[in-house]
């Protein structure tokens, strides 16, 4: 019997490899998804320089490891079974069924059997899930204060520290002109990830030519992010000691000269297992208890973790695999080139593009209010965002892009989202000081110069009118929609349609 661990479950302190401490693991380096996308580069030397660190971490406690660098999963499996014939392979359970079977069907196919066992990246079981949401409906808030109770995590005598569940209208506010955050951890490349990084800059180029999905990321910031369980322990340290305290209140703003503001960075560790979800909510409740952060960050980010995180887990693995393709309001323009090259007059669209070609990340509202919100008022077809994502981003995996991105994001299937995440300039106004530098107007809807978030938003809103108005959460909007005469609507659609044409030819 040999553990078989996948790329992204480099988890060693507990499940099988903990568990089965006297039994070889397996580590498959396969090249072939690496060329599915034109993967961001600092994406693919995350996955590879952490998987060659575990497998030399591993090996220098004493076990062995058999690790094959191969062409496809599919050979990296024949080439083990060639050397340990009718071998048994206990691996962490896929998220969907599909993607089960489909593991099954690769190792069988390779001459072995495999086992599933709980991944442990996550807090809540399917069948606890499964339970919660035994009348179909998911809503995040009453699952969130359920974990809450399950954990005990933020509780005093059964009801929520500090008399509250939710502090997010505390977590809402700009910093002032002189605030400056501390800066983010960076991690020197040493010489395993150093190779990586050549390696990668020699074998994929990162583009991918053939449309809706060609792009490139040209010239990204030297690799920075933790690639060992040391180092991942290192950022942890430094977001609760230095960041927290000011992560709640800032959380939703944006800046244009703080790409990291006060985040906490920590999300490709979670999502690799070199962090734990219970380990890093345990140390931001410490700080709290220690009065070392206030209570409205702590209960922001363990929201994140214990709450939004899990849930889009279980989400995904139940609403798979329609999840993936679904498109409830017909939207079928081609993602813009400027998601690519971030070549756009927009100061918010061009500034976080850059981000995401510079390091692979933004956070998360620039994510949904700046990239989400143009590709749903655009009418973006939600795979192709959602490949964009998953292309771009150091931490993004199918299970938590597709459900942030298809639905959150672009309203695609309405299986959580109860409303569309739609908005003109003004909330990015609002959060931000990206319209002060921008050559578009945030006050003009149509006309030369007018931002093209305003005009976008109410063509939105007008052309989704018999999906959307029957929404009561929609009320108001569309009580705005009714105070516009027609001729004002068809100045609304003409400037929609010249923006179309303006990010088509590249002007926009």
């Amino acid at each position: 019997m040999t553990v078989w661990l996948r790329g992204d479950h480099l988890v060693r302190r507990s499940g099988p490899v903990a568990r089965r401490s006297d039994e070889p693991v397996l580590l498959i380096e396969a090249q072939s998804f690496a060329r599915k996308l034109p993967y961001h580069p600092h994406k693919l030397v995350l996955l590879f320089s952490a998987l060659r660190h575990f497998r030399n971490d591993l090996r220098s406690e004493g076990r062995t490891v058999h690790y094959h660098q191969a062409e496809s999963f599919e050979r990296g499996l024949a080439k083990h079974f060639e050397t340990h014939p009718d071998d048994t392979l206990v691996t962490h359970r896929p998220q969907t069924e599909s993607a089960r079977k489909r593991l099954e069907s690769l190792v069988a196919e390779a001459g072995g059997t495999v086992e599933s066992v709980p991944d442990e990246r996550f807090i809540c079981s399917p069948a606890k899930f499964d339970e919660w949401a035994s009348d179909g409906r998911y809503r995040h808030e009453d699952f969130y204060r359920f974990m809450r109770r399950e954990t005990g995590y933020l509780l005093d005598d059964g009801g929520p520290v500090g008399g509250e569940w939710n502090y997010d209208d505390q977590n809402r506010e700009t910093p002032p002109e002189s605030w400056t955050p501390p800066e983010p951890p960076q991690f020197e490349p040493d010489e395993v990830t150093q190779k990586v990084i050549e390696w990668v800059d020699a074998t994929f180029d990162g583009s991918y030519d053939e449309r809706p999905y060609g792009g490139d990321w040209a010239d990204p910031e030297p690799f920075r992010w933790p690639v060992t369980r040391r180092q991942a322990v290192r950022a942890l340290d430094h977001f609760v000691t230095n960041r927290l305290t000011e992560f709640g209140p800032y959380q939703d703003a944006m800046l244009d000269a703080e790409w990291a503001m006060s985040h906490s960075l920590l999300s490709t560790s979670l999502n690799l297992g070199l962090l734990g979800p219970a380990e890093v909510i345990e140390r931001a409740i410490a700080a709290y208890e220690d009065g070392d952060a206030p209570l409205h960050s702590v209960e922001g980010f363990v929201r994140q973790v214990l709450g939004w995180r899990e849930f889009l887990r279980h989400v995904y693995r139940r609403e798979m695999p329609d999840l993936a393709d679904a498109n409830q309001l017909g939207a079928s323009e081609d993602l813009p080139d400027f998601y690519w090259d971030g070549d756009t007059d927009m100061a918010c669209l061009s500034d976080v593009v850059d981000d995401v070609r510079k390091r692979g990340y933004s956070h998360h509202i620039e994510r949904l209010m700046v990239l989400a919100n143009f590709g749903l008022i655009y009418g973006v077809e939600p795979t192709q965002l959602n490949r964009w994502f998953h292309a771009g981003y150091v931490d993004a995996f199918h299970w938590v892009t597709t459900p942030n991105v298809v639905e959150m994001g672009l309203y695609g299937a309405g299986v959580f989202a109860t409303k569309p995440y739609a908005s003109s300039a003004n909330y990015v106004d609002k959060m931000s000081d990206y319209c002060s530098g921008c050559p578009y107007y945030k006050t003009k809807t149509t006309g030369e110069g007018a931002c093209p978030f305003n005009a976008l938003y109410w063509d939105f809103l007008d052309r989704n009118e018999d999906a959307l108005r029957s929404n009561h959460r929609m009320g108001l909007m569309y009580s705005h929609v009714d105070n516009k005469d027609e001729a004002e609507l068809d100045e609304i659609r003409e400037r929609a349609a010249e923006i179309r044409e303006m990010a088509d030819a590249g002007e926009l």
